[in-house]
């Protein structure tokens, strides 16, 4: 695929970042209780913003869409729905890890994993109905509301642990109400690194992805036109 300037300079960022949160992640001390598993948090905290940060921008550029008709809109809903579909499951796959010798079992059904393991039905279905419906307005249509209404995950998915407690840690950073973060402050500003990382990792591939999928509807409207006089020709033979 030729790449523009914008996602070049974008790419290259994004992984001078990662690198840089890479290095900060290994350098930094040992939890007294936790010891190394603690390096996990900059990876799984990292992994769930970004899955927000997609389905927010799934509602986002589904609204977008609803309001000026651009197909523009639709194909980054899409993009951005996959690539939050895609960081769930690792959100997921990160805190098992983390749980098997926290917890002493990889799964439990708490108030925080339940509902992240929803979004994968909220949003696989997503993805499901745009596979099933064949005009592309009327796919855009359907597909930007079920994406709105899917962002009201990310506020419950956030107060989950404040809602109902269960075995899963509270909210690392505090959003609501006076400002906390609830580690040390070493291991924040680490954090911070790695967070950049994956936004600036969500906007390349969200930009990468748009442009496959832009090609890919070009490709499949050729087609059709192509197809188009070959029908009416076998139309007027019948």
């Amino acid at each position: 695929m030729k790449r523009d300037l914008t996602t070049t300079v974008l790419g290259a960022a994004t992984l001078l970042t990662l690198l840089v949160a890479v290095g900060l992640g290994l350098s930094a001390p040992l939890d007294l209780n936790q010891g190394s598993l603690v390096r996990l948090m900059f990876v799984h905290v990292p992994t769930a913003w970004l899955s927000y940060l997609a389905y927010g921008g799934t509602g986002l550029f589904g609204l977008l869409y609803l309001i000026q008709r651009r197909r523009h809109w639709d194909r980054l809903a899409m993009a951005s729905g996959e690539i939050g579909l895609l960081f769930t499951v690792a959100t997921i796959v990160g805190g098992m890890l983390w749980a098997k010798p926290t917890w002493g079992t990889y799964w439990v059904w708490d108030a925080r994993l339940t509902t992240t393991a929803l979004s994968l039905v909220v949003y696989g279905g997503y993805l499901l109905i745009r596979t099933l419906i064949d005009d592309p307005e009327r796919r855009a249509r359907v597909s930007a509301v079920v994406g709105i209404v899917g962002t009201l995950y990310v506020p419950v998915n956030y107060m989950a642990v404040e809602w109902w407690r269960g075995v899963h840690q509270t909210q690392t950073l505090k959003l609501l109400g006076k400002l906390r973060f609830d580690a040390a402050p070493i291991y924040g500003w680490v954090l911070l690194i790695a967070t950049l990382a994956f936004t600036l990792l969500y906007f390349y591939l969200l930009r990468v992805r748009g442009v496959l999928a832009a090609r890919e509807e070009a490709r499949e409207e050729r087609e059709l036109m192509e197809g188009a006089p070959a029908a009416r020709v076998e139309a007027a033979r019948g």
